[in-house]
């Protein structure tokens, strides 16, 4: 039975525009043996295409389809819950390709959602305006709640601060289908054509990767190359059933041909640790 990959991107394949180390050859190595994978952002921006582009000149060789966004699943979930429906975006790129592929049309005015993505062009009127169609009975929507990274310089916003401030303003929560989503989670998986019990997500991030993993029953392994680094395991009750240094570090036969689960703090893979959900 197939067993394959769903693998975060920034903190794992690359840090910014510098590839991690290894991270080309293990997605070199998944090819060559025909593992099934996608790589899973959050990121709600970009299109495939761009995503496509951006791992070609890391060196990275991948097709669209090996691409899913929470763009893409908010297409999917929209276009699921309402066929042919409405939408007032604040985002940009991949949302917006995202929802005129599922069949919705973008407007201005009576929306049955407003979907909330990464964006640098909209405006506090836009804002304002989501505002008063949400009051009058659209339904507020979230690709995602990635918080801002509290650096100094970062010219856009993480989503979950804008989602806050309509939130605030309205008394409506989002629904987010980004990770940690079962939404996405699920659909990711089902693309792939995967059961459960063989489906591993490889990230960076505790909060998103990890978590959404742990809650889908899918085998987990934590990356320390990107946010979460081993000293913050102590704040959570929950744990990756793997953790390396970087994905190049993973022992692929091994991982694949062990068993879907771990004795908590045993010394695993290369002598890295292991750890039970």
């Amino acid at each position: 039975m197939n067993k394959g990959f769903l693998i975060d991107m920034d903190g794992v394949i690359y840090g910014g525009n510098h590839l991690i180390p290894g991270a080309d050859k293990f997605i070199e190595a998944l090819q060559k043996r025909n593992i099934p994978f996608l790589f899973l952002t959050n990121n709600s921006q970009r299109t495939p295409r761009d995503v496509v582009n951006k791992l070609t000149g890391l060196g990275i060789e991948v097709e669209e389809d090996n691409v899913f966004t929470s763009a893409i699943a908010t297409g999917w979930f929209l276009a699921r819950m309402k066929p042919a429906g409405t939408a007032y975006v604040l985002g940009e790129g991949g949302l917006i390709n995202s929802l005129h592929e599922h069949g919705y049309a973008l407007v201005t005015q009576n929306p049955d959602f407003v979907v909330v993505g990464e964006g640098r062009n909209f405006t506090l009127e836009m804002v304002n305006h989501a505002v008063d169609m949400i009051l009058d009975g659209a339904k507020l929507i979230a690709t995602n709640l990635d918080p801002s990274p509290k650096t100094m310089g970062w010219t856009n916003l993480g989503i979950k601060s804008v989602v806050a401030m309509i939130e605030e303003a309205t008394g409506v929560k989002a629904f987010s289908v980004g990770k940690p989503s079962p939404v996405m989670m699920r659909v990711a998986r089902k693309k792939l054509g995967l059961q459960t019990g063989n489906t591993t997500i490889i990230g960076d991030t505790m909060d998103t990767d990890i978590l959404g993993g742990i809650q889908m029953g899918y085998r987990t392994i934590l990356t320390l190359s990107g946010v979460s680094k081993r000293a913050d395991l102590k704040s959570y009750a929950f744990a990756p059933d793997l953790i390396v240094d970087t994905v190049g570090e993973l022992d692929l036969d091994e991982w694949l041909e062990g068993p879907s689960s771990f004795l908590h703090g045993q010394a695993g893979m290369n002598g890295k640790l292991m750890v039970q959900n």
